[in-house]
């Protein structure tokens, strides 16, 4: 399955105001890449991408002040079947875990699993260990948190989630990982499109967040927000929380003014000439190269 993805920003900061954007496809997309994934600006400006240790593509620029447009547009190429899943995948011994997945066990700035600790025994202690305890944490999260854009803010925390029972995307995920942690089960916290594939129009597109778990001796993606596999996960960043996954960080005052998001089927089987054709034509792409009209 191919999906073109892409999105446009605009930005008004202040002068030589440095940005770190997240908002590149994942480098395991690699070799399935049609297009550019790269961020571009609509100004003459150093873009300076690099590859974090989580494997996140990122871009640093100083923004020269005023209104600023960032923008990508791509086409990549997707398995086109739901999230995996499997009742059977065991929860591992922490002494039996992989040591590069030890560092998603333990508290980060947005998941306190050790002060919800305590909650997390109490609510999910006697539930199997393995997919059926991660799968109870998530059925929790999605029962008991209210999602609306007006409930996210940049502080709120999974001890915050839980406590106030609302919050984002990114919110459900966060109090998800957090959960799993204390249980002793490895989680991390993932960023990308997430279109509208294989189920109802949802409104305007959106970036989405979601986490992944470790068991059975590999990483299954869990969504507490929506709580079924889903077709069309486009990764952009993963890390052990939000903070490892910000779309902008900013050193300097910045203020979003513009943002649209898109993630759309390609219909068919396409070659790669249709795919390229369809990226020199598509309105959305001329309009964010060629600027808006006076």
């Amino acid at each position: 399955m191919f999906i073109r993805v892409g999105h446009e920003i605009i930005i008004e900061s202040n002068p030589d105001t440095v940005l770190i954007l997240a908002l590149s496809l994942h480098s395991e997309f690699d070799g399935r890449i049609i297009g550019s994934p790269s961020v571009q600006a609509d100004r003459d400006l150093p873009l300076e991408p690099f590859t974090d240790s989580f494997g996140n593509r990122l871009t640093r620029l100083r923004a020269p002040g005023g209104q600023l447009r960032l923008w990508s547009d791509c086409i990549v190429e997707v398995a086109g079947q739901p999230d995996p899943f499997d009742w059977t995948a065991r929860q591992h011994d922490v002494d039996a875990l992989p040591p590069e997945t030890l560092q998603f066990l333990t508290p980060s700035r947005y998941c306190e699993s050790d002060l919800l600790a305590p909650e997390a025994l109490r609510l999910f202690g006697a539930t199997p260990p393995g997919w059926a305890r991660v799968q109870a944490i998530c059925n929790h999260v999605h029962n008991n948190v209210t999602f609306g854009y007006g409930f996210g803010r940049p502080t709120k925390t999974a001890s915050d989630i839980h406590r106030e029972r609302t919050g984002v995307c990114r919110d459900f995920a966060l109090l998800s990982i957090a959960f799993c942690r204390a249980m002793n089960i490895p989680a991390r916290y993932a960023s990308g499109y997430l279109g509208d594939i294989g189920v109802p129009p949802s409104g305007p597109g959106d970036f989405c967040a979601w986490f992944e778990a470790y068991l059975g001796g590999r990483w299954y993606t869990f969504d507490a927000r929506y709580n079924t596999p889903r077709i069309g996960r486009v990764l952009m960043v993963r890390g052990r929380d939000a903070a490892d996954g910000a779309m902008i960080t900013s050193f300097g005052a910045h203020t979003l003014t513009s943002f649209r998001v898109w993630t759309d089927e390609v219909p068919g089987t396409p070659d790669d000439a249709t795919l390229h054709a369809m990226l020199r034509h598509r309105p959305e792409a001329e309009a964010l190269v060629l600027g808006p009209p006076d």
